[in-house]
C-alpha cells in the first residue's frame, strides 16, 4: 500500500516519496528545557514516536533527529530579558546550564516512562553555535540579513521582493502581517516589523553569551533548527514535525532561512500534531486547568479519581488522530483503561488457543490485515488501527469460547501481526498487577474484621489479627478517625 501523509504546506494528503528510496530523514522540534515537560508536549512527542515506529515497521530506514533547545529561546525579539532561560535562572537562582541539565533529565525521564524510543541524533542548540554563526554570515552575504547594533535580523521584505513567500506554511498574507504587527521595545533596530532575530546582542546581565563577528551575543530561536537539520539531514530532507503551535513563526522562519541559504525548500513534508485539552478546556497554569505527566501517573492531582499507568495514558493518546484535538478527562481515562485491559487480555488468551485445520473460519485474516495496514498508511491513522485491533479481539474471544476456529498457519500469523501492532507500532507495554493496591484492599478487609471482633468483644481474635500483622511488618494504629496501618 502507498503511504499517504498530510502535508501542512499544501494542506493535502500526498503520496509519500522519499528523497532516497527506502530511507527517510525526519526532524522533529524538541523541547525548550527551561521547565518540566508538560502533558501537551508529551502528546506531540508521542505522536511522532508512533510515526517513527510506523515508518520503521513499514520497512524504511529512518534517521530521526530531535533537538534540545538549551539557549536563545526569545519570546520577544525586542527584549533580550524575555529569554526563557534568563527568567528561569533568576527564579530558581541557578546557573543556566544547571537549569538545562535539570529539565533535560526530566524530559528524558518522562519520555522513557511513556516508552518513547530515543531519536537517532539529539543535538543541542549550544552545541551548534558555530554552525548558526556561519549560517548568519551566509544570509548576510546573500542579502537576506543585516546587522543592527550588534544584532542580526532576517529581512522578510527582501525575501518576498525576490519572489519568495514568507507566510506560505501558515497561509498568512505578508501585507497583513506588516499591518497587524504591534510596536515592540527595540523595534527601532529592525528595518521591518516582521524581521526576526538570527543573532542577538547580549545585555551586560545576560549570562548565556558567545563571541561572534558582531560582538558577544546569543542565537535567535529559529536558526538553530535550520543549522541542526541541514547538518544531519541535508539541505532538503523528507519530514519535519512539531506541534501545531510551531507552525508560525518558528517553522515559517525555518522555511525562509532554508530557501534563502540554499535556494531550495528545506523540507518536502511538513507534519504538525494538534493540541491537548483537559475537560474540554485549554490546559493552562493561570486557570488551574493544568496537570504534569507525572501527576497523571501517580494520581497526585484533583482531576482524576485514580492513577493511570503510563501505557494506559499512551493508549488513550493514540485513540485520537495526531492531527485532531485530543481531550482527556476522568471518564476518557477510565474508558481507555477498560479498553487497554481487554486488549491485553486478548493477547494472553491468543497464546492459549488451539488451532483447528479441519474447519473454515468466518474471519478473514488477510482482509483484517489489509484494513489495519490501510489505516497505518493513511496518514498514520492510529484510532482506525485500534478499532481494527478490537475486531481481532472480538474474534479471539470467540475462538476462546469455541464459537470460531483458526488454522495453524493463521494462528501464528495473527500472533505475529497482533504483537507487532500492539507492542512495536503502538508502543504499548503490559501492565503488571498493582500489588500495593491489592495490599491496601486486603488490609482494609482485615481491619474491618478486627473492628467487628472488637465490637463483639472478641478481643482474642482482635489481638490475634493485630499481632499477626505486626509480625509481618504491618503496624495497625487506632485513632479518633479510625484504624490506619504503617509498613515497618
Amino acid at each position: 500500500m502507498q503511504l499517504k501523509i498530510y502535508n501542512s504546506l499544501t494542506a493535502e494528503k500526498e503520496i509519500f516519496k522519499p528523497i532516497l528510496e527506502g530511507n527517510i530523514g525526519m526532524y522533529v522540534c524538541g523541547p525548550t528545557v527551561y521547565s518540566n515537560v508538560h502533558l501537551g508536549n508529551v502528546r506531540t512527542f508521542l505522536s511522532f514516536d508512533f510515526i517513527y515506529r510506523t515508518l520503521t515497521h513499514l520497512g524504511y530506514k529512518v534517521r530521526y533527529v530531535r533537538n534540545i533547545t538549551d539557549a536563545g529561546h526569545l519570546t520577544d525579539d525586542g527584549n533580550v530579558d524575555n529569554d526563557r532561560f534568563v527568567k528561569q535562572t533568576r527564579l530558581e537562582k541557578l546557573e543556566p546550564m544547571e537549569i538545562v541539565q535539570k529539565y533535560t533529565v526530566d524530559f528524558h525521564k518522562v519520555l522513557d516512562m511513556f516508552n518513547l524510543l530515543p531519536p537517532n541524533i539529539e543535538p543541542t542548540a549550544t552545541g551548534h553555535i558555530v554552525e548558526q554563526i556561519e549560517l548568519t554570515q551566509k544570509l548576510i552575504e546573500r542579502g537576506f540579513a543585516y546587522e543592527s547594533n550588534g544584532s542580526v535580523y532576517f529581512d522578510v521584505l527582501e525575501y518576498n521582493k525576490r519572489g519568495l513567500n514568507y507566510g506560505e506554511l501558515s497561509k498568512r498574507n505578508i501585507e497583513e502581517l506588516f499591518a497587524n504587527t504591534r510596536d515592540l521595545d527595540g523595534q527601532g533596530e529592525k528595518k521591518n516589523p516582521q524581521d526576526f532575530a538570527l543573532w542577538k546582542k547580549a545585555s551586560p546581565a545576560h549570562i548565556m553569551r558567545w563571541n561572534s563577528p558582531w560582538g558577544e551575543g546569543f542565537p535567535g530561536w529559529h536558526l538553530e533548527c535550520t543549522a541542526m537539520s541541514t547538518k544531519y539531514l541535508g539541505e532538503t530532507f523528507d519530514i519535519h514535525g512539531g506541534g501545531m503551535d510551531l507552525k508560525f513563526p518558528h517553522h515559517e522562519c525555518e522555511i525562509a532561512q532554508g530557501k534563502a541559504c540554499n535556494d531550495a525548500a528545506p523540507v518536502n513534508y511538513w507534519m504538525h500534531a494538534n493540541m491537548l485539552t483537559m475537560n474540554s478546556q485549554r490546559m493552562s497554569k493561570s486557570t488551574g486547568n493544568y496537570i504534569l505527566p507525572m501527576q497523571l501517573v501517580t494520581g497526585d492531582n484533583d482531576f482524576f479519581e485514580k492513577p493511570f499507568h503510563p501505557s494506559i495514558v499512551r493508549f488513550c493518546f493514540l485513540q485520537a488522530h495526531y492531527r485532531s484535538v485530543l481531550d482527556i478527562s476522568n471518564d476518557a481515562m477510565i474508558a481507555s483503561e477498560k479498553g487497554f485491559i481487554r486488549l491485553m487480555e486478548a493477547v494472553k488468551v491468543l497464546n492459549s488457543i488451539t488451532p483447528d485445520d479441519t474447519k473454515q473460519s468466518g474471519f478473514s485474516l488477510k482482509e483484517w490485515k489489509d484494513k489495519a495496514y490501510e489505516a497505518l498508511t493513511d496518514d498514520f491513522n492510529s484510532p482506525i488501527l485500534i478499532a481494527h485491533l478490537f475486531e481481532a479481539v472480538k474474534y479471539i474471544f470467540a475462538l476462546n469460547d469455541g464459537k470460531e476456529t483458526i488454522s495453524t498457519e493463521d494462528l501464528e500469523d495473527l500472533k505475529t501481526t497482533l504483537n507487532a501492532f500492539i507492542f512495536d507500532v503502538l508502543g504499548l507495554q503490559t501492565v503488571e498487577e498493582n500489588n500495593n493496591e491489592k495490599l491496601d484492599q486486603t488490609l482494609k478487609v482485615l481491619i474491618e474484621l478486627r473492628n467487628q471482633a472488637r465490637k463483639s468483644k472478641n478481643f482474642e481474635l482482635s489481638d490475634q489479627i493485630r499481632d499477626k500483622l505486626l509480625a509481618e511488618g504491618i503496624e495497625l494504629k487506632d485513632g479518633r478517625d479510625g484504624t490506619s496501618y504503617v509498613l515497618n
